[in-house]
C-alpha cells in the first residue's frame, strides 16, 4: 500500500524549523535581556502559498537560486513526487537550502533541510530530509535527459526498494554522466527554462566534498501555471 504523506505535519515541520531559529542567543549565565525577541510570523509565513491538492496535472515551477532562474515541469507519470514536491513548495520547506553538492560534468543537488542552519557541519550536507521515504516511480522512456529532475535516495544497501527522499533532489547537468542512473533514480520533471543557470551552478569552485566554496541558495519555489 502506498503511503501518501499528509500536508499537515510538513506544516508542523515547517513552524518547528522557524521556531528553532528563535530564541536566546547567549551564553550560559546570562540574563534573558540579551535573549534574541521572538517576532510574530506574517499570514504568508503561516499558511500555505498554494492549496498543494490543487494543482495543474503537470505544475510549472520556478526554482530561484542566487545564480539565476530554473524552470521546471513536472510528470503526472510521477504522481507521489510530483504531488511531495507541490506540498513542500507549498509549505516553503525548500526555501534557504542550498545546493550542498555540485559536480560539474553530472549534477547538482539540494533539498536538504539541514543547510537552512549555518551551524550545520558541511560533512553533515546530505544526510537530512523529512523523515520518510516515497516509493520509487520508474517510467518507460522518463530518463536522465539534461536537465531532468530526479529524487535523491539513500544507497541500496538499506534501501533496496530505491525510495525517495522526501526532499532532496537534483538537476542533471550532463546526459552523458548520468545515463547510470536510469531505472534506479526517480525522474519526475524536466527543465523547460535555464538550462544556463544548471551549467552555471555546476562549474562554481568547490572543496573535496562537492560543496560550493560560495553557498547557492534557494531563495524562492513558486508553482506558475
Amino acid at each position: 500500500m502506498v503511503h501518501r504523506v499528509s500536508f499537515y505535519p510538513v506544516l508542523l515541520a515547517l513552524a518547528a524549523l522557524m521556531v528553532s531559529g528563535c530564541g536566546s542567543s547567549s551564553s550560559e549565565g546570562t540574563g534573558s535581556a540579551d535573549a534574541v525577541p521572538y517576532r510574530i510570523m506574517s499570514d504568508e509565513e503561516i499558511f500555505p502559498l498554494f492549496d498543494p491538492y490543487v494543482i495543474p496535472e503537470e505544475p510549472v515551477f520556478d526554482i530561484v537560486t542566487s545564480l539565476g532562474t530554473i524552470r521546471v515541469k513536472l510528470y503526472k507519470e510521477t504522481p507521489l513526487h510530483r504531488d511531495n514536491f507541490a506540498r513542500l513548495v507549498a509549505g516553503r520547506m525548500l526555501e534557504g537550502t542550498l545546493f550542498h553538492r555540485v559536480i560539474d560534468g553530472f549534477m547538482i543537488q539540494g533539498g536538504d533541510p539541514g543547510t537552512k542552519d549555518p551551524r550545520t557541519p558541511q560533512e553533515e550536507y546530505g544526510m537530512r530530509d523529512l523523515g520518510y521515504w516515497i516509493p520509487a516511480e520508474f517510467v518507460e522512456g522518463i530518463r536522465h535527459t539534461k536537465g531532468a529532475l530526479a529524487a535523491a535516495r539513500e544507497g541500496d544497501d538499506i534501501n533496496p526498494d530505491k525510495a525517495s527522499s522526501s526532499t532532496q533532489f537534483y538537476l542533471v547537468q550532463s546526459e552523458e554522466g548520468c545515463k547510470h542512473l536510469d531505472g534506479s533514480y526517480t525522474v519526475f520533471g524536466q527543465t523547460v527554462e535555464g538550462m544556463d543557470v544548471i551549467d552555471r551552478i555546476a562549474s562554481v569552485p568547490r572543496n573535496a566534498r562537492d560543496v560550493p566554496d560560495e553557498p547557492v541558495k534557494i531563495l524562492a519555489i513558486r508553482m506558475v501555471k
